[in-house]
């Protein structure tokens, strides 16, 4: 995906913030594999907007290379904005560091897994209406 760029900002209401979020999504997390990127998908309501969060561990490499690798998911997530449905909270675990990585090749990575993040985010929404016993939620 030659020339992919970011559209539109970052903000707070983009982020899972808190660690009771991101423990919140890993308990009920639909995961799908990339080479470089694990993400869990989790819907929490059908309404709002997606939200990121970015786990980068220090087997990465140095603050830097970190720093990087969550520069990259962020920008690649605001370029990729269709993958991903309201309400729908995204945690994603930076798995390789990032040496020659590029915007592009992350969100190539992210467009390649377009089936499978579909599919994740079919069950996720199913999960919810299943978590809240309200079957307006399904798909």
């Amino acid at each position: 995906m030659a020339g992919a760029r970011p559209v539109g900002r970052f903000r707070p209401a983009q982020r899972v913030r808190t660690h009771a979020d991101h423990e919140a999504v890993k308990e009920v997390a639909r995961r799908v594999t990339t080479p470089s990127l694990v993400l869990l998908l989790r819907s929490r309501a059908l309404e709002g907007e997606a939200r990121l969060g970015i786990v980068a561990t220090r087997r990465l490499g140095s603050a830097p290379v970190r720093n990087r690798a969550k520069r990259l998911v962020r920008e690649a997530f605001r370029s990729t904005r269709e993958l991903w449905s309201q309400g729908m909270d995204l945690v994603v675990i930076v798995r390789r560091p990032p040496s020659g990585a590029t915007l592009d090749s992350f969100v190539a990575e992210l467009m390649g897994a377009r089936p499978a993040i579909e599919r994740a985010t079919r069950r996720a929404v199913t999960d919810l209406a299943a978590r809240t016993g309200n079957a307006e939620a399904s798909p």
